[in-house]
């Protein structure tokens, strides 16, 4: 039975690649009176959002909220834009990669995957599971489809599973070399307000994410940022929609107002979430996020493990992967990490299951409690038996001591 009653000293350290730890601010957001979602405060509130997301996904276009999770989303930028016995083209980079896949054709969608072949020689590993999008193998498979039946390409920009994130440029160039008129629908759900992220400027047509990441929120929040291009394409899709219709709520949505009932208290926090973002400045918060993820990467070189991203070109700024040794079971290291120093970190998932963990190092993670985390991770590593080669908290905290900056903020 579950103690609800075990609270260990000092806060739980939440270590994994989302949820990410809820700051104080938007917890205290949260706790505002619920007001009339047809009132006019809320129109206000509604509109500062909107406009807020905007500025965060890079995009002069359409943002559209639902009060759902990341797969929500998934199935709305799908249902939006196609029909019934579409081809969609999807390229397998994780977990999340071939979820998405699996909701897909749930959908009566027809699925075509692409992913790198072979297996990684050292850790054993399939190399579509190590490396990001090969665009080239994209452009290949398009241009041989010379009567146009795919109607759409979707790859996940961050691959919360792997640690990798890919190069969603290079993907739009892949189309536009194939002279191929197949949407580009792009997963950024662990990658935006982390990584750089770009949804005009790299040719996106639909771009899903969610709140649990990135902007530092519990989950309940997606989104789909939306091209002129996709909104065209929603005119004539015929896959079934009501509640996921952009139409109804990007119409109410010009008066900062939904066609169904949102999820006001979230939108407080979002909205105290972009004021951080913003304010911290995007290039800043994509800096923070690549400087903690190196010093993350340094720590694992050091302990001489393996970084489960194969391609230092696409290494995520998110997260790191940390494969174990043959005969270590990740899961039973993590298990201990959390009963002895109270700290969560990511399962393997899918096929990576048992192999490796996932450290988080997004949202509000500075250098204190990354090497609050490292520490807990090399504390366990060494209890569980695991070889290391050296220390890999000093190794981070030689990195990020070289390149520390004034943190304080004074009148």
């Amino acid at each position: 039975m579950l103690n609800l009653n075990f609270h260990p000293a000092g806060r739980h350290q939440l270590q994994i690649p989302g949820p990410s730890p809820v700051p104080d601010r938007l917890l205290r957001a949260m706790s505002y009176p619920t007001i009339d979602h047809r009132g006019p405060e809320f129109g206000r509130l509604g509109l500062t959002v909107l406009e807020g997301l905007k500025k965060i996904f890079q995009t002069q276009h359409p943002v559209v909220i639902y009060p759902a999770s990341g797969t929500g989303a998934w199935e709305a930028a799908l249902v939006n834009t196609l029909s019934p016995g579409d081809t969609v083209l999807m390229y397998e980079t994780g977990q999340f990669a071939s979820l998405w896949r699996k909701l897909a054709q749930r959908l009566g969608l027809q699925t075509e995957l692409v992913a790198l072949a072979g297996t990684c020689a050292k850790t054993g590993l399939p190399n579509s599971w190590r490396f990001g999008v090969q665009a080239d193998l994209i452009e290949t498979r398009l241009r041989a489809d010379s009567a146009h039946t795919i109607r759409a390409v979707c790859v996940v920009h961050n691959e919360t599973s792997t640690g990798v994130t890919s190069d969603i440029a290079a993907v739009r160039r892949a189309i536009d070399a194939a002279k191929h008129p197949a949407l580009l629908l792009v997963d950024t759900i662990s990658g935006l307000a982390a990584a750089d992220y770009r949804h005009d400027e790299w040719g996106v047509d639909v771009t899903i994410s969610g709140s649990q990441k990135g902007l530092m929120l519990p989950p309940g929040i997606s989104f789909n940022a939306v091209s002129p291009k996709a909104l065209a394409a929603s005119q004539k899709a015929r896959l079934p929609k009501a509640f996921w219709a952009w139409d109804d709520i990007i119409d109410m949505n010009r008066s900062g107002y939904w066609p169904y009932t949102p999820n006001t208290n979230l939108l407080y926090a979002l909205a105290e979430s972009l004021d951080m973002i913003l304010g911290e400045g995007l290039p800043e918060v994509f800096a923070r996020h690549q400087r903690l993820a190196a010093a993350c990467r340094a720590a694992v070189s050091a302990w001489g493990l393996e970084i489960q991203c194969a391609d230092s070109a696409v290494y995520s700024p998110v997260l790191t992967g940390v494969v174990l040794p043959q005969g270590f079971d990740a899961d039973a290291v993590r298990q201990l990490i959390y009963a002895r120093f109270n700290m969560s970190l990511g399962t393997g998932l899918g096929q990576l299951k048992g192999r490796m963990f996932r450290i988080g190092h997004l949202g509000e993670c500075n250098d204190l409690s990354l090497l609050s985390a490292l520490a807990g991770c090399e504390m366990g590593l060494r209890l569980a038996g695991v070889p290391l080669s050296g220390s890999g908290v000093q190794a981070a905290m030689d990195l990020l001591q070289a390149s520390a900056e004034p943190q304080a903020r004074y009148p």
